[in-house]
């Protein structure tokens, strides 16, 4: 009976050690609106995995909006890049960096509960399935001019037409 709990106390350490095993670094996090008078913003940040173990983001919450969604681009077949969900979250592989950046993966603020002024910041949580929920300061910078990487092949991204205001996502 001795032998049976040492080894019940082995495994349930061993599995609260596995937990840690995801080590996270966000870097560099900001995000933007269109205007003063958008309705939709995004973040965009680097994720290092530090880790022996992958990892997968799959949630974030903040205040700033009444929806916070992760989402990607997509070539919906037509040559235009369009924005849509990603449900099952952004992996991020053990001694990797997943880069959230625009034209691709990003975090999407939709009913922003106030504008994004220049300079601003705010708390954006971040949920892990290994490392957990993670709470980073976002800054707006609605003057950086990142190149948006749209890759070999993917047409061109239809950004002006879109109302993110009266986003729907496709399946």
């Amino acid at each position: 009976m001795l032998m049976r709990s040492i080894a019940l106390a082995g495994l349930s350490s061993l599995a609260f050690t596995t937990a840690a095993l995801a080590e996270i670094e966000v870097h560099d996090a900001y995000a933007r609106s269109s205007g003063p008078m958008a309705m939709a913003g995004a973040a965009f940040l680097h994720i290092a995995n530090t880790g022996p173990e992958d990892d997968r983001l799959i949630a974030a919450r903040a205040d700033v909006a009444k929806r916070v969604e992760l989402h990607t681009h997509i070539d919906a077949g037509d040559g235009v890049m369009k924005m849509r969900e990603v449900e099952g979250g952004f992996p991020v592989a053990a001694g990797s960096v997943h880069m959230l950046k625009r034209g691709g993966d990003h975090v999407m603020f939709m009913g922003l509960t106030g504008p994004f002024e220049q300079g601003m910041t705010f708390p954006l949580v971040l949920v892990f399935e290994k490392a957990g929920e993670i709470t980073v300061d976002v800054t707006v910078d609605l003057e950086r001019q990142d190149a948006m990487d749209h890759g070999a092949g993917h047409g061109k991204m239809d950004h002006g037409s879109m109302d993110h205001g009266k986003m729907t996502h496709t399946e």
